[in-house]
């Protein structure tokens, strides 16, 4: 066993008596040392449970004959980072998250891991680690939490409460029906119920076999969700007992490059959040496996879009895909469209191939996860735009765009911060036919690439979500719909043409046509840009946030950008 150097041998007396004191016996160094990766944290609603997960996790481990060592991961809720300060450190944690696996990991030499995530940046960050660590590892989600519901039966989730904040700002909406959204938005523990960041990426790990079926769609705070908990501890303790299956199941030999491409066809087919792409990019390079934004276009050419899922335009969320039969009848249905699509070769965690997991997965109700014939769309939900605006690509969720606004023409109106672009949607300058810019918020720029559901929730509360696009070198909610555009590569803050863009100038958005363009003559631009880098903008701008934390200091000089996955450079 890989713990054998901590526990086994003469020269080791000191390290086992040190395992001794936190409860160790003699039996106890003959079994496989298990991880359990915790990202318990009180703040979190999708989290705050978790420690008694790990519980339920550590005790199935004994039961089955390993030795559960648990440790914790910080967790950001983006939520509540959100419109603020705060979130300038969201991005940076996943780096922060993926550092504390391998290190807690490595330092003890553990055998295998469990991972409990849930939100935000918590899963790709844990997914980073493992592939680092490369033990067998399964991931175990906290699950998503149910709808909200108002009393004459309306659907409520996170985005609710969001877009309630705009249209009160708007008088349109009342103090009294706003408290009460805020009441009933968010009814119980879990990630927020619709196809967010955080249900987005716990329904890829199913996509790529690091976790059981049902990961992503079985209620937080589930009987289901526990008899979840206590198979994957089983499962993990069965892996190591056996020297062949801990080196087959290595968490490199599940989480490869048909893995990542089972993950990209899961997320046209579901309409995931742009977070996914930004996170998978980030996940790929860790995994060394060479996957660029052309390639995400090319999957969703051949994947219908069957479920649309809250933020997108819908009233589903995930209990709902659960109901009708969960990822696996996803990927069946998709598979059925051509076999060829998914990897259905792709070994999983269990111990099954990708296409044995989901052969008798069926469609229980086809007006929640629809057949390919009556699919919303016959390419998938995501799209990567390019053009003179993002050389190296940009990236916009289809799936949550109205139709009238997949072809747009408008007057840009720019701001260089969410702070500047909040302020001045809700102060009215905005107004139907703008293009609203918002730059120097991506990884470098922000730093740490801020969402921006307050700004998109503002636009969408004001009545403007058909008349008004938005795009950003920061990047969005998965709670955000509506023509918004984010990731634009290169960013404003390393020189991309997002940076020269000025008020009235015409930006073009073609979804049929997968262009993003400023229809400005080079001869003009080529003068803006010798004025931009004489007066030092990125820097003045830059010096203006007055970012005094280290940390994040550090994370700007050493990031890539959202093309790149955002991911930190490790050589100059």
């Amino acid at each position: 066993m890989r713990s054998d150097v901590v526990k086994k041998g003469y020269q080791r007396a000191p390290h086992r008596s040190l395992l001794r004191a936190t409860g160790l016996e003699d039996s106890d160094f003959e079994k496989p040392f298990i991880g359990v990766a915790n990202s318990y944290i009180d703040i979190i609603p999708g989290h705050f449970f978790l420690n008694r997960y790990a519980e339920i996790i550590k005790e199935e481990i004994r039961k089955a004959g390993g030795v559960p060592f648990e440790f914790n991961t910080i967790g950001v809720d983006d939520g509540i980072a959100m419109g603020h300060r705060g979130m300038l450190y969201s991005l940076p944690s996943r780096e922060l998250i993926a550092d504390s696996i391998e290190t807690v990991m490595n330092a003890h030499s553990l055998d295998a891991m469990i991972c409990i995530p849930n939100c935000d940046k918590i899963v790709p960050g844990m997914l980073m680690g493992a592939l680092r660590v490369n033990v067998p590892t399964i991931f175990v989600s906290g699950g998503p939490m149910r709808a909200g519901k108002l009393e004459d039966g309306t659907i409520l989730d996170l985005n609710s409460a969001f877009e309630a904040v705009g249209a009160f700002a708007d008088g349109k909406m009342s103090e009294e029906k706003l408290h009460e959204i805020e009441c009933k938005a968010c009814p119980s523990g879990g990630s927020c119920s619709g196809m967010f960041t955080a249900n987005s990426m716990n329904t890829l790990c199913e996509a790529m076999g690091v976790a059981l079926p049902g990961n992503g769609t079985i209620l937080a705070l589930s009987k289901e969700r526990e008899e979840l908990l206590r198979t994957a501890a089983r499962r993990i303790v069965e892996i190591t007992l056996d020297t062949q299956k801990t080196e087959q199941f290595r968490f490199r030999n599940i989480l490869n490059a048909e893995a990542i491409h089972n993950a990209f066809v899961v997320d046209m087919a579901m309409g995931g959040s742009t977070n996914t792409i930004l996170h998978m990019l980030a996940i790929a390079k860790e995994a060394e496996v060479d996957f660029n934004l052309e390639s995400i276009n090319k999957i969703a050419q051949n994947v219908s879009h069957i479920a649309k899922i809250a933020p997108a335009l819908s009233s589903v969320h995930m209990e709902d895909i659960n109901r009708a039969g969960g990822v696996n009848a996803v990927m069946n249905e998709v598979a059925k469209r051509d076999n060829s699509t998914l990897r259905l070769n792709a070994l999983t965690i269990t111990g099954e191939t990708l296409g044995e997991r989901i052969k008798n997965a069926q469609i229980k109700d086809t007006k929640i996860i629809h057949t390919n014939e009556n699919a919303y769309s016959p390419v998938g939900g995501l799209k990567i735009l390019f053009g003179n605006l993002a050389k190296e690509g940009a990236v916009l969720k289809v799936a949550a765009v109205a139709e009238s606004m997949k072809e747009f023409k408008g007057r840009a109106i720019c701001f260089n911060s969410q702070d500047e672009a909040i302020k001045g949607i809700a102060g009215g300058k905005v107004k139907a036919g703008n293009v609203v810019v918002i730059r120097y918020e991506g990884p470098k720029g922000g730093p740490g690439m801020q969402e921006m559901l307050s700004p998109t929730s503002l636009i969408m509360g004001m009545g403007l979500g058909e008349s008004v696009a938005l795009i950003t070198d920061g990047r969005f909610s998965g709670a955000t719909r509506g023509a918004c555009i984010g990731h634009v590569s290169p960013e404003a803050a390393e020189g991309g043409l997002i940076a020269l863009i000025e008020d009235n100038d015409e930006i073009e958005i073609s979804v049929s046509e997968g262009s993003l363009e400023l229809l400005v003559d080079s001869a003009t631009l080529e003068v803006r840009r010798r004025k931009w880098s004489e007066q030092n903008v990125a820097q003045t701008i830059m010096q203006s946030k007055n970012i005094t934390s280290k940390w994040l200091k550090r994370y700007s000089l050493l990031v890539s950008n959202a093309a790149n996955g955002a991911v930190l450079k490790t050589e100059l």
